[in-house]
């Protein structure tokens, strides 16, 4: 059986599968290498003074990964500049924040052809490349112009932007083009696919063509796309939740909260998840139910992440001092309405947390899915159960149509959320749990990556062995 290379940014494979802080979609795609004796490249993490592509090999837990080290302006210019300050805010919609830097787009195109020498002796004839993520779009066009045809599939894990905002993108026509190299592209929900297709339809540079079964022809190429929602691994969670950290985790929490109904966020410092929208919406929910004030109590646990990026540090600033100004405002001698913690914490531990809440907020201003969410419902005791609150833009309410969908830049709809969910009778609680949880296995990670393995290996491939080819088709070179 053929290999699978999974190719990303960063190697997340877990040095022990047993950890409890490995996240799900490492677990499973560590276990798909194992399966098919595969290996997984990427960057190191770590910086030299000049490029060698000097490749380093190493095992753990079974899985073969290939590790290679950057210069300091490609990371610079092509992680920090062009991945997180121009693709990141730019498919967020966030064109306020992007950074159209010439030398972002340069240092991005010189790494991925970097990656691409390195990689493409490691390639067997008979390999599926399995690439993710915007950090990497043209890295299949690169490996083509060094001969490789195997076959190989994208998947996008953000949200991909409207039209008239990509437009935006300086040289925006190259970087979709360079994705017709791939076999297949995967997005997260049909909305992110729908922005797709009508940017290659409509867009008077591409002429593009849309076929049937989700096919695209442009560029004198043809690609499968799909959608191919992606989830948690829902019994290695449930697992971390009934072990004995999640449960003394829970036992603090529920001790912690006093009786009171606990209200918890966990999102990554990030602009795009709504931070301080829901703090606002929260602020809005005490103003108007004062009675409820003492009864309520929100944890926020906000990890910090790429802080040296300026438009982290700022809403990092914003955050500290928004929730500082709430609870000076709100907060009793023997009470504080917020707790506001930038640490990480482990699966297992965040498990305990979410099973102590009555209420989880997801309300992102847009996402690509969002996995607190199904993580949140997981969690939960089936004979209790939390509510949750979800942004309406995050992926996953295109699955998650029975939690509370809130317009998150509305803090009069999030206050109204927060109330409702707290006064929710137990019976409706269980039946949108129920409904909830049923989507979260039917979304299992491992569902998600067999179902985008066996599409790729299905795809029809043109005869000459490169990417989709409108005219391989008919027996001429593409």
């Amino acid at each position: 059986m053929s290999r699978l290379i999974v190719v990303s940014n960063r190697v997340s494979a877990p040095r022990d599968p047993a950890a409890g802080s490995t996240g799900g979609l490492a677990m499973a795609l560590s276990a798909a290498l194992r399966k098919y004796d595969g290996l997984w490249f990427g960057w190191s993490g770590e910086t030299v003074e000049h490029f060698t592509g000097e490749l380093k090999m190493e095992d753990r837990a079974g899985v073969t990964v290939a590790l290679v080290d950057l210069e300091a302006q490609d990371v610079d210019e092509y992680y920090n500049g062009y991945a997180n300050k121009t693709l990141w805010p730019l498919f967020h919609h966030r064109v306020d924040l992007t950074a159209y830097e010439r030398s972002y787009g340069e240092g991005y195109e010189r790494t991925n052809a970097r990656f691409a020498e390195v990689l493409a002796p490691l390639i067997q004839p008979e390999d599926v490349i399995w690439i993710h993520d915007y950090h990497m779009i043209p890295l299949a066009r690169d490996l083509r112009r060094l001969g490789v045809k195997n076959r190989i599939g994208f998947f996008l894990h953000t949200p991909w932007p409207v039209r008239q905002l990509l437009v935006t993108l300086p040289h925006h026509r190259r970087l979709v083009e360079a994705m017709f190299d791939y076999d297949l592209i995967g997005f997260q929900t049909r909305e992110w696919l729908d922005l797709f297709r009508d940017y290659v339809a409509s867009e008077p540079s591409v002429h593009g063509k849309l076929l049937p079964h989700d096919a695209l022809e442009a560029f004198g190429k043809t690609v499968q796309t799909g959608v191919f929602p992606i989830g948690i691994d829902v019994e290695g969670f449930i697992a971390a939740r009934n072990s004995q950290l999640g449960n003394r985790t829970y036992d603090r929490m529920a001790a912690s909260a006093a009786f009171r109904s606990l209200i918890v966020g966990v999102d990554r410092l990030d602009y795009s998840k709504g931070l301080e929208e829901r703090l606002l919406g929260y602020e809005q929910f005490l103003e108007t139910h004062p009675d409820m004030r003492s009864e309520v109590l929100l944890l926020q646990v906000t990890p910090i992440s790429r802080d040296d990026v300026d438009a982290y540090q700022d809403i990092r600033g914003r955050l500290d001092s928004l929730a500082g100004r709430i609870n000076g405002e709100y907060a009793e001698m023997d009470w504080q309405p917020i707790r506001y913690l930038n640490r990480t914490y482990r699966r297992d531990q965040l498990a305990g947390i979410y099973r102590a809440a009555r209420v989880g907020l997801v309300t992102p201003l847009r996402d690509g899915m969002n996995l607190v969410a199904k993580e949140f419902v997981a969690a939960q005791n089936p004979d209790d159960p939390g509510v949750l609150v979800l942004s309406r833009f995050a992926g996953a309410a295109e699955q998650m149509g029975e939690a509370l969908l809130v317009n998150p830049f509305s803090r009069e709809e999030l206050s109204d959320a927060i109330q409702r969910a707290l006064t929710m009778p137990l019976g409706e609680r269980k039946r949108k749990w129920e409904c909830l949880m049923q989507v979260v296995r039917d979304t299992d990670v491992g569902i998600w990556r067999d179902d985008f393995v066996s599409t790729l290996r299905a795809v029809e491939r043109p005869a000459n062995g490169g990417g989709g080819s409108a005219a391989a088709a008919s027996g001429q070179a593409a």
